[in-house]
């Protein structure tokens, strides 16, 4: 009878163990498309042996007592994990970087139509048109509105994009503020695994799901490492720095500059506020490459491409390779705004110095020529001292507009100051006094005082009336020379794109090459995105071949499971008629 009871128990132990199999196998199936839901697989194991005869020598006579589950397996690979989250990183980087490569190419062309280069080349048309009757006032009015236009549409790409410098700062702030919510999930789950885990009887694999969901949702995000503690803690360090730890997790916090509202990441508990030492999340002190291994992460990637300004001519003109290559050349954003800047200051500048021509003052005064210096009085009483290589207006050799004063008019004046000032130079042997005209130079300090998009308009008064325009000799006459430089100066090559580009080119084919340099930066870093991309989903689909649910495959192993059951529950009424057999019949 023991034999027989021992028996009902082995099916049982059969018929819980496939029971328990089938709702494993069913949790997987209802989890087929539940994002980051890893499969649970059943490990069979023997129960305990009831040993007899224990003395024997040769067999102990030892009786099964049946199967049960000896573990559910939550699969992962966790090579694969790393490898996966690595290519995420990387591909977060280029994508965000070839996409903001992608918006400033749209804001040159598609999103203005092709109106900048459109309105780069009528205004260049309209000097060729001017140049045929400099005199005649419809000819005057066509450089005005085509100045306006081009001033316009100038200021639209810059507008743009800066507007899309401010766009990729929020992207920033909300990118930061999912790490932190991140972070603070790890941690959260951390406290949750172990609590389950304790006893070592059960594994979290829900909240183990969701723990890893949000590491490879991190990594995408900024460049993690990772490692889980024997207590089944998971700790990650961002950049090196460490984030979340066995019992809580560091914010990330934003620190923002005044001037312009960009917002950098830093490490509060490494910081110190007060004294204003600040500890970046990120650093630039390496070039970015595969190679440093420092190209991971969408947040660096947008913090290059934003910079950490609105840039100018200054950014590119007069700096060095080194320097340049080292900020700049850096950000998408930067290199875009400066570039342009650039091309609009080399217009602006080489005109108006043909309209109203500089020269040193020792022209006017050779007893500068070998050194020393004067001082000059302006009509408000402003002295000012001069030397050899101060600018002033070239009064003998500059053109007047029809109202024949002096000076000349410019056709592009800045916001923050007039083009020249008004003195008068007392001679101190003759007591003469002579007026002059003091160029007032650009201020490398001063945006406002500067060529730039940022403060330069086309003149009020040449708007007003176009035929204050200067294009007559001071006798009257037509200065046809004037109209000819003016329309020379389009042909003249005298910019460099950059450092790293020294060729020098004119107005035309400076814009041709500063889209051509966008639009191979642009192929390269589309290039590796599309490529990590394939990588990525190359790795995704070899993890998903260990993590992931095949519905085909759990159909397969709820059938076996059920065929398991059902034996057990014909093995169990075979015993059971067996023992009824034996009661009722021999008893």
């Amino acid at each position: 009878m023991a034999n027989g009871f021992g028996s009902m128990f082995i099916g049982v132990a059969g018929l819980q163990s496939a029971q328990n199999a089938l709702n494993t196998t069913a949790n997987n199936l209802s989890n087929v498309d539940t994002t980051g839901y890893v499969r649970q697989q059943v490990l069979f194991a023997d129960r305990d042996y009831v040993t007899f005869n224990e003395t024997a020598a040769i067999s102990k006579q030892q009786s099964g007592l049946g199967v049960k589950i000896g573990d559910v397996v939550h699969t992962r690979d966790v090579f694969l994990d790393r490898l996966y989250r690595t290519t995420s990183g990387r591909e977060a980087f280029y994508s965000a970087t070839y996409e903001a490569t992608t918006e400033v190419e749209t804001y040159f062309q598609e999103l203005e139509g092709q109106a900048f280069q459109e309105s780069l080349t009528d205004f260049w048309e309209s000097f060729q048109e001017f140049y045929k009757a400099p005199d005649d006032s419809i000819y005057q009015n066509l450089v005005v509105q085509k100045a306006q236009l081009f001033v316009s549409r100038a200021s639209a790409v810059f507008s743009g994009l800066k507007s899309y410098q401010y766009n990729i700062n929020t992207q920033i702030k909300d990118d930061v503020d999912r790490v932190n919510e991140l972070g603070k999930t790890i941690n959260e789950l951390n406290l949750q695994i172990q609590k389950v885990e304790a006893g070592n009887i059960e594994t979290a694999m829900t909240l183990r799901d969701a723990r890893d969901l949000a590491l490879d949702e991190l990594a995408s995000l900024v460049d993690i490492s990772y490692n889980e503690t024997t207590t089944g803690v998971v700790k990650v360090s961002i950049e090196g720095q460490e984030f979340v730890t066995e019992l809580d997790y560091h914010e990330m916090k934003l620190k923002t500059d005044k001037s312009n509202g960009f917002v950098t990441p830093y490490w509060g508990y490494l910081s110190d506020e007060n004294k204003e030492d600040y500890t970046y999340v990120f650093k630039f002190d390496r070039d970015i490459s595969t190679e440093n291994k420092n190209d991971m992460g969408e947040i660096k990637a947008l913090l290059l491409a934003r910079g950490d300004k609105v840039a100018d001519y200054t950014d590119v003109l007069g700096v060095d390779k080194e320097t340049y290559n080292d900020t700049t050349d850096m950000s998408v954003m930067l290199r875009a705004e400066a570039q342009l800047d650039q091309l609009y200051h080399g217009i602006v500048t080489a005109l108006n110095d043909i309209f109203c021509p500089n020269v040193a003052a020792s022209e006017y005064l050779p007893s500068l020529a070998g050194g020393g210096s004067v001082t000059m009085t302006s009509v408000g009483g402003t002295t000012y001292t001069v030397n050899e290589n101060t600018l002033i207006l070239d009064m003998d050799n500059c053109s007047v507009g029809a109202d024949g004063k002096l000076p000349p008019q410019e056709l592009f004046t800045r916001i923050g100051t007039e083009r020249y000032t008004e003195v008068v130079y007392t001679d101190p042997v003759s007591g003469e006094a002579k007026t002059y005209y003091l160029y007032n130079e650009e201020d490398p300090n001063d945006g406002t005082k500067q060529y730039t998009l940022r403060s330069v308009s086309v003149n009020d008064a040449v708007i007003v009336d176009e035929t204050t325009i200067p294009h007559l000799l001071q006798n009257g006459d037509v200065n046809q020379a004037l109209a000819a430089a003016l329309a020379a100066a389009w042909e003249q090559e005298g910019m460099i794109l950059s450092p790293n580009d020294t060729k020098p080119y004119n107005f035309k084919d400076y814009y041709a090459a500063m889209i051509g340099e966008l639009g191979t930066y642009g192929d390269v870093f589309g290039s590796h995105a599309t490529n990590l991309e394939q990588s990525l989903l190359t790795v995704d689909n070899q993890r998903q071949t260990v993590i992931g649910v095949s519905s085909d495959e759990e159909l397969t192993y709820m059938i076996k499971y059920q065929n398991a059951y059902n034996a057990s529950s014909r093995y169990i009424n075979v015993v059971n008629e067996m023992i009824e057999h034996l009661i009722t019949q021999l008893g």
